[in-house]
């Protein structure tokens, strides 16, 4: 069986108790960061040799064999300098794998191999008969810090998930928590799951991780977490996204042949009260905000906007790219989901968090327990079950007052029970802006091509060194029938501190 060779270390039973054990057990201690002592032609790759780096897919564990999933391996280097130790649990107990360099194939690189015997993996990747009965797909990729990313039925990669975030946005500075070690349950011939435990570690944090995942339309992956601080932190992001936003149909790039480049539209909020849509923007600094509720139902990054030719994108396929949806198990209590949003110039970067931040934490060395099912989800996105926002876009059109400084947003609203109301049925709208602006017109039209309706709001901001908030939602007959459109327009400069 391939991979035999690389099993070491006496059997040993392991589940999430033991894990949990480990992660309390490393929180008494000072924290020890290990890089893997690569060697420095691994840490001087440039991203081409890196790239050319493969792994032979005929080595894969599980290959050959009648078991659903297979696994491939990542090489260190370059960015990924932190290796994870991966372990194999089957019913006889827990064993390491160890690293072999025979199983990658080098390309143009002329690496000793002999001088990377003792090295280990920078992560891995699992596959799964997705799209067909015949072929193992990639699905999901546990790489870099505490990231993974993951794809269901038809879809393409795009946003990243976390284990947690520490000190996102502050002053401080961010610090990056990483899965140090995995154990992976070997799977049975019927299974249609796979189990995998992670330790995460960090200068202030440690973690036990239970992920049980289920390839599908949409893939789901329940998780279960245990986490120890060593030290107090600032904040904690449980259930991180991360994602990009460069611009959109709200915020159009006018030298970019595509209309939009992001791999979320938007962020979307479930609470025991009301749905909320928030587009994203691309601002010129930091611009951080928060929503505050208690036992959250759910929360994602999303893409909402399906329809390739708002993309145009043929090698990227925007419109392919997941959702991410959050479900929270069981009371979180009282907290904020906070959605920090970064400038970036180009599409190469993730500048889109999105976490649950709770308002209270642990004293050092008490664990705070919490679980979530996390999707990745494009046929079978959770949608409110009223009307929702399908596009928010920005612009004044035509005007015969060439000095008009209004800014106009024409949000356009389907699903829910807009579907069944008839061309005169009456829908007004609730609008609040803040007090940086000053309302100019409001009106809700009939959209005769999509049998929804289209808000328009048109004001004028104050001052343009500030940003404008606004919420609105669609009635009729004195009953809210849409989620709230909640937005932030950044302000016009980037030198003044973010609000």
């Amino acid at each position: 069986m391939l991979f035999a060779a690389l099993i070491a270390m006496p059997a040993q039973a392991f589940d999430f108790k033991d894990v949990s054990e480990r992660a309390r057990a490393l929180a008494e201690k000072p924290y020890e960061k290990s890089d893997g002592d690569l060697p420095k032609e691994l840490q001087d790759l440039s991203y081409d040799q890196y790239r050319d780096i493969r792994f032979k897919s005929n080595k894969a564990m599980w290959r050959g064999t009648k078991l659903p999933f297979e696994l491939q391996f990542f090489h260190p280097g370059l960015y990924y300098t932190q290796t994870v130790k991966i372990n194999l649990v089957t019913p006889k107990g827990s064993r390491a794998l160890r690293f072999n360099p025979d199983f990658f194939d080098y390309g143009k690189n002329t690496l000793d191999k002999n001088k990377l015997r003792d090295i280990s993996f920078a992560g891995f990747r699992i596959h799964y008969p997705l799209n067909k009965k015949d072929y193992k797909d990639e699905f999901l990729v546990f790489q870099g810090a505490s990231y993974l990313r993951g794809v269901g039925k038809g879809q393409h990669y795009g946003l990243a998930a976390r284990g947690l975030a520490v000190d996102t946005g502050l002053i401080s500075g961010e610090e990056f928590p990483a899965f140090t070690e995995y154990w992976i349950e070997t799977p049975k011939v019927d299974d249609k799951q796979l189990t995998i435990y992670a330790l995460l570690d960090s200068k202030r944090v440690t973690g036990a991780y239970k992920f049980i995942i289920k390839p599908g339309d949409s893939t789901s992956i329940d998780v279960q977490a245990r986490v120890y601080l060593r030290e107090s932190v600032g904040k904690l992001g449980l259930a991180p996204l991360t994602s990009m936003f460069q611009f959109s149909e709200n915020q159009p790039h006018p030298q970019d042949y595509r209309p939009e480049v992001h791999d979320s539209d938007g962020l979307q909020i479930q609470t025991d009260r009301e749905w909320i849509w928030r587009p994203l923007v691309n601002p010129k600094r930091l611009l951080m905000t928060s929503f505050t509720a208690t036992n959250p139902r759910g929360f994602g990054l999303m893409q909402r906007d399906r329809k390739f030719d708002h993309y145009e994108d043929i090698d990227k396929r925007y419109d392919l790219h997941p959702s991410a949806w959050v479900q929270p198990k069981g009371d979180w209590g009282a907290g904020r989901i906070e959605l920090v949003q970064l400038p970036t110039p180009d599409e190469t970067n993730d500048n889109i968090s999105a976490y649950w931040s709770p308002d209270t934490m642990p004293a050092p060395g008490q664990p705070l327990d919490f679980a979530y099912n996390l999707s990745w989800q494009m046929n079978k996105e959770t949608r409110p079950p009223m009307a929702y926002a399908v596009q928010t876009r920005r612009g004044n059109g035509y005007t015969r007052d060439p000095d008009d400084s209004s800014i106009r947003f024409n949000i356009d609203f389907e699903g829910g029970e807009l579907a069944n109301l008839k061309p005169d049925d009456k829908v007004i709208s609730g609008v609040w802006l803040d007090d940086n602006a000053e309302m100019i017109e409001r009106r809700v039209v009939r959209n005769d091509i999509t049998g929804g309706r289209r808000l328009v709001v048109r004001f004028k901001r104050l001052d343009d060194d500030k940003p404008v908030e606004m919420r609105a939602f669609l009635r009729k007959d004195n009953e809210t029938i849409s989620e709230t459109w909640s937005y932030i327009l950044p302000p016009q400069s980037g030198t003044k501190n973010s609000p």
